[in-house]
């Protein structure tokens, strides 16, 4: 188990570009669905003719013109998210729970003092927040006797010449990676022994996309509105997950266990334009159409790692090792797509409502840029737009008004996969992966105050891999399994509010 003493390696490439600036980042602050309100959530969020909520500014902005009188809101929500991981025959679930805030928000309608109902009738500010996207969520993958390890990963990109701090040196260091000067190879005593060790990994991922807005809504005689929004937007995420192999058996020499933990933090802000129109060809239709800019965000990501080993030596005394990376950080700047929403309201007898949303989002066409130490992400761009596609989401909600202080609501949503089914030369098992969304919920009305609340279930099935594939080279490594999952959240919101 000795060690070469001297390391004929120039740092040539650090692997976090490729895990902190890859695709998955394009995807990742590129494709929400919004949360808003509890009245808007309860209803599918199908709010782009239907306006008279706040969740409409970050949908269609247009639907501020609505408001017939000034409103304050504000939507907390309980989250408790399931993962149910599938993983060399092993099910096992894991669980995330919160207590949040969706919402927050303030309309002012201004009237325009005319004495007719023509022209301009009324000017609504609005200014608020709403919650985009939540990262929340825990996930645990238990396989044994596995075949193939994330040491193989590590020792593919020694031996093809790439050392980095945050990974094969950690391994290095914890006397998990060995050289071989005869056969100028990398190696580890898993491979060597053929595998057979119980492998684990737990990952937990926290933050959230949280958008600001500043809008106006204009209303023409009551049947055409025009409105516009500047969206600032906040970024956090935090991914942490850790990998520990273990020969539970005794039949890999000299090797006992590992933990690699790996932990990346991206943070920073962005901001966007939307705009929309509304009109009402009758009292009983809504025709709705909004286009919002892509969003432009200047981004930093924050990456560590470490690494625990118990090795044995050839006397069986087992030693344990300790190794951490330096902190690296490192901006960028991210293009998200272009985004447009076309919109359909009907009101049914002044009882009832159903309102459908059609988005459409090109996720391919996501850029990369700017990186701080002048890289352009050429290939990343290209692999962005190798992977994803043009996909669709659709958004259904009703409204039964019980009486005039009960309504009771429904919805459905469903956010095509961005995947395109085959990328980067080879099959992609998550072009499946939709995401579906049912929601209910009852509003009451009592004078100037109002409560809303909605329960929302949703689900998707996905596929993801314990550790990246090792890279071809001289030696060939098992291709690591995915683990299927199926990602169960369930939200309880709460609106309280008030007009005047």
């Amino acid at each position: 188990m000795k060690k070469s003493a001297i390391l004929l390696l120039i740092t040539l490439f650090v692997p976090f570009l490729i895990s902190a600036q890859g695709v998955s980042d394009a995807l990742r602050f590129s494709q929400f669905e919004v949360q808003g309100t509890a009245r808007a959530g309860a209803m599918g969020n199908a709010f782009g003719a239907l306006g008279g909520d706040f969740t409409s500014v970050s949908i269609n902005p247009a639907g501020l013109g609505l408001y017939r009188s000034s409103e304050f809101a504000i939507t907390p929500v309980s989250k408790h998210t399931k993962t149910e991981s599938s993983y060399w025959g092993s099910n096992v679930d894991d669980t995330d729970y919160k207590f949040t805030l969706n919402n927050i928000s303030y309309v002012s309608t201004l009237p325009t003092f005319k004495t007719n109902e023509a022209g301009l009738v009324s000017v609504n500010l609005g200014i608020g927040y709403n919650r985009l996207k939540d990262f929340s969520s825990n996930a645990l993958a238990v396989g044994n006797g596995v075949d193939g390890s994330f040491m193989d990963y590590i020792a593919s990109y020694a031996n093809a010449g790439h050392w980095s701090d945050h990974y094969e040196n950690l391994a290095w260091e914890t006397y998990v990676l060995n050289y071989d000067e005869e056969l100028d190879e990398y190696w580890t005593e898993l491979g060597d022994a053929g595998y057979g060790q119980n492998q684990r990994k737990a990952t937990s991922t926290s933050g959230s996309i949280d958008e600001y807005s500043f809008a106006i809504g204009l209303n023409f005689n009551h049947k055409f509105y025009l409105g516009a929004s500047y969206g600032l937007t906040d970024v956090y995420y935090r991914e942490a997950w850790q990998i520990y192999e273990v020969d539970a058996a005794g039949n890999i020499p000299y090797f006992n266990d590992f933990t690699f933990n790996n932990t990346l933090k991206t943070y920073g802000y962005g901001h966007n334009f939307k705009f929309g129109a509304i009109y009402k060809p009758v009292n009983e239709v809504r025709l709705g159409i909004s286009l919002q800019t892509p969003t432009f965000y200047r981004l930093t990501d924050e990456h560590t790692t470490s690494m625990q080993s118990a090795i044995e030596d050839e006397s069986g005394r087992l030693s344990n090792y300790e190794e951490y990376s330096p902190r690296n950080y490192y901006d960028y700047r991210l293009e998200t797509p272009l985004r447009t929403t076309f919109s359909g309201a009907f009101i049914i007898a002044k009882k009832g409502l159903l309102s459908v949303d059609y988005e459409l989002i090109n996720y391919g066409s996501a850029k990369l840029r700017h990186g701080g130490d002048g890289y352009n992400f050429s290939d990343e761009n290209m692999d962005i737009s190798d992977s994803y596609k043009t996909a669709g989401n659709l958004r259904i909600g009703g409204e039964y008004r019980v009486n005039n202080a009960v309504s009771l609501r429904g919805g459905y949503q469903f956010q095509q996969s961005a995947y395109n089914s085959y990328a980067l030369g080879a099959s992609q098992p998550n072009s499946d992966a939709n995401l579906n969304v049912i929601s209910g919920g009852i509003g009451y009305r009592a004078g100037t105050f109002f409560v809303d609340v909605a329960y929302k279930y949703s689900f998707i099935n996905d596929f993801a891999l314990p550790y990246a594939n090792p890279i071809e080279g001289r030696f060939t490594y098992p291709e690591p399994r995915w683990i299927e999952q199926k990602i169960i959240n369930n939200d309880v919101l709460l609106t309280l509010g008030f007009k005047f």
